[in-house]
């Protein structure tokens, strides 16, 4: 019951501070406010607490009340810009690093999202994002055989992949399809990105693709819950898809 009532503080915390109860460089109340405002022991709260400091939301400072950090920043989907592009075009200093790169057989989802035979060649990439020194993203990628050569020669700190290929290839994306949803972090994703097995990811899966329609990547990004959400903003005219970083 314990594990439980500390996500629910979590949450509403998370929606306090989202919300602007709390703007950024406030301080949350102390943990024994907390406590007494949840009917909940102070090693409750102070999990809740330590869950939003591993989101990057408030200081992890102990011994001294937390501040809040993160603020709402919003980046349209309505142009297709890479990870790299958006984080900087909101003031966040993004850097990325190649965990690993393999040749080896497509996966059947993979095949077919880059629209080559089963079992053809595929490049996989794991690599992990950072914004402002914090590990927010795994990402997973499958590219197609065709530019599996030009990603296998970029630095292992490589700011892009996609703007990599653009500048130096001339492989630009101009298509992309986008699939979100959540689920729980494995041992992996959990060691990476500092969480608990278990913790709650976002996921956004998408394929890119060139002006021709021809396939370059197939990736599934796991974004710590916390750091990104995405909206949709509906009209008559456009469904534009936005991304944030924050809790929306």
């Amino acid at each position: 019951m314990g594990s439980i009532r500390y996500v629910e503080i979590a949450e509403a915390l998370r929606a306090a501070i989202m919300g602007g109860e709390y703007p950024v460089g406030a301080r949350l109340p102390s943990e024994s406010d907390l406590a007494a405002r949840w009917a909940a022991s102070r090693g409750t709260v102070r999990q809740a607490v330590a869950t939003l400091a591993a989101e990057g939301l408030i200081g992890s400072r102990q011994g001294a009340r937390r501040i809040v950090l993160r603020q709402e920043r919003k980046h349209s989907f309505s142009e297709l810009n890479s990870f790299a592009q958006w984080a900087e075009g909101v003031g966040h200093e993004v850097s990325s690093r190649f965990l690993s790169r393999v040749r080896r057989p497509a996966t059947v989802e993979e095949a077919e999202r880059l629209a080559v035979a089963p079992g053809a060649e595929v490049l996989a990439v794991l690599r992990l994002r950072r914004l402002d020194g914090e590990p927010v993203m795994v990402e997973r990628t499958a590219y197609a055989q065709w530019v599996a050569a030009a990603v296998e020669a970029m630095a292992e700190d490589c700011r892009s992949v996609m703007d990599g290929l653009a500048r130096d290839w001339g492989v630009v994306a101009q298509y992309g399809e986008h699939l979100i949803d959540a689920l729980p972090a494995g041992s992996e994703d959990a060691r990476l990105l500092g969480l608990r097995r278990g913790s709650p990811l976002l996921r956004q899966r998408h394929v890119s693709a060139n002006r021709t329609g021809r396939p370059i990547e197939w990736s599934d990004d796991r974004y710590r819950a916390g750091s990104v959400t995405f909206s949709v903003s509906n009209s008559a005219v456009t469904t534009p898809l936005a991304r944030r970083t924050g809790e929306g």
